[in-house]
């Protein structure tokens, strides 16, 4: 994922901020699901916690992005309102921008990895947006192509999760529903792939609970957030990987980093085998499919690797965008652990 983006709309006017995060909700209510929280026994079994799942894979379009793309489309200028946009997705984001785009009455391009699952290409194109498909496998090349394609067309980049807009919206919403669902929760498990669902979440829940634990949950391959922390700047660009989880897949925003590297308490690990078989389990244990990229936290969980905290804790389920032939691989990698 490249350096920070060029952002339309003036978010960099506004940074991160509480306001900006209550005008998102603000716009955001009534047109998107209140999406359900659910009580886990299994998972609170094997933490020693109570521990909530909150189903944004309920949401309209199959995820969270659906907040972060109405809120980021309804602050386009004028000028970028007549212009149109162009995005780049590993698909939730481009399937949100697709619909909140043609909602508004604004066109859309949208550029996604040749390694993308059909079942949401087939979902961005089925809702009017005028997809590129890269020659590369990995996000970050394909972002880095679709941006050279921005400037040739004279279109202004939106970005999926380095823009604040996006943060407040995605990020900082979800946390003030959960917050007012869970009041008690402390622990907070999120997906990390560009960091926007977590640097807004994160925010908005430390300016209220300056205590609370922010785990970021990435695949092992693909550990943005872990490398950045490590080195202390944001690494925006990583080798691509051979991964279902394509959601969490590249380098992390530089914006966001900013916003998480004083606010993430840790970060839990995943191999793809582990979330394949946290996928699984929550077709068995819950009666929810839910893609790889969801599954991530379901699966620091089942592995046992937050299985130090007391307070209640809440899983967020961030998407259930995956075709048939995804789930007969998930339900593949099952049967050949068996």
């Amino acid at each position: 994922m490249s350096g920070p983006s060029p952002l339309v709309g003036g978010s960099e006017q506004f940074g991160l901020s509480s306001q900006l995060i209550h005008e998102a909700a603000q716009f955001l209510d009534g047109r998107i699901r209140r999406t359900p929280m659910e009580r886990s026994a299994g998972l609170s079994e094997l933490v020693g916690s109570p521990v909530s799942l909150k189903l944004e894979s309920l949401q309209l379009t199959g995820s969270f992005k659906i907040r972060g793309a109405l809120f980021r489309i309804s602050r386009l200028t004028r000028g970028e309102r007549r212009s149109g946009v162009l995005t780049c997705s590993a698909g939730n984001h481009g399937k949100s921008v697709a619909y909140a785009a043609r909602e508004a009455g604004v066109k859309a391009i949208v550029c996604v990895p040749k390694s993308i699952d059909p079942a949401k290409l087939a979902g961005i194109r089925a809702l009017g947006a005028d997809t590129r498909i890269s020659e590369f496998d990995g996000y970050d090349d394909t972002e880095e192509w679709a941006r050279e394609l921005a400037v040739k067309l004279s279109m202004p980049f939106l970005s999926p999760f380095d823009d604040y807009f996006v943060m407040a919206g995605n990020g900082g919403t979800l946390a003030l529903e959960v917050m007012k669902e869970a009041p008690d929760a402390r622990v907070f498990l999120l997906p990390v792939g560009g960091g926007g669902l977590a640097a807004g979440f994160a925010f908005a829940v430390k300016e209220r609970y300056p205590d609370a634990v922010i785990i970021g949950c990435q695949h092992a391959l693909s550990p943005a957030l872990r490398i950045s922390l490590e080195a202390g700047y944001a690494v925006t660009r990583l080798p691509a990987v051979d991964t279902m989880a394509g959601g969490i897949e590249g380098g992390i925003g530089a914006r966001a980093f900013e916003e998480l590297r004083t606010r993430v308490t840790r970060v839990a690990l995943a191999t793809e085998r582990e979330i394949l078989r946290a996928a699984c389990w929550m077709i068995e244990a819950h009666q929810y499919l839910i893609e790889p990229s969801a599954a991530v936290t379901v699966a620091a969980c089942l592995e046992r690797r937050v299985s130090n905290y007391s307070a209640p804790m809440v899983v967020i389920i961030s998407g259930r965008n995956v075709g048939i032939d995804g789930v007969r691989a998930i339900l593949n990698s099952e049967r050949q652990e068996s």
